[in-house]
């Protein structure tokens, strides 16, 4: 193995890694916030992520806070 292949091969698995400890908590709250849990896959696209950061704190949230949501 080269140097390449295992600079790869460590840049996946931190990848793996890294890739719920950012989706999961923010699935968490894009739910919470009344969006779609889904939103929080755009926050691994560089750019994106901000752009959808501004538009979930600016939009009105669909579920007001204190309120408990009805499962």
């Amino acid at each position: 193995m080269d140097s390449t292949t295992i600079i790869r091969i460590v840049a996946g698995l931190m990848a793996i890694l890294v890739f719920p400890i950012i989706v999961i908590p923010f699935w968490k709250i894009f739910s919470k916030a009344g969006f779609a849990g889904a939103l929080s896959l755009l926050m691994i696209v560089p750019l994106v992520n901000l752009i959808v950061l501004y538009v979930v704190a600016f939009s009105e949230w669909k579920i007001k806070p204190g309120k408990a949501p009805v499962i």
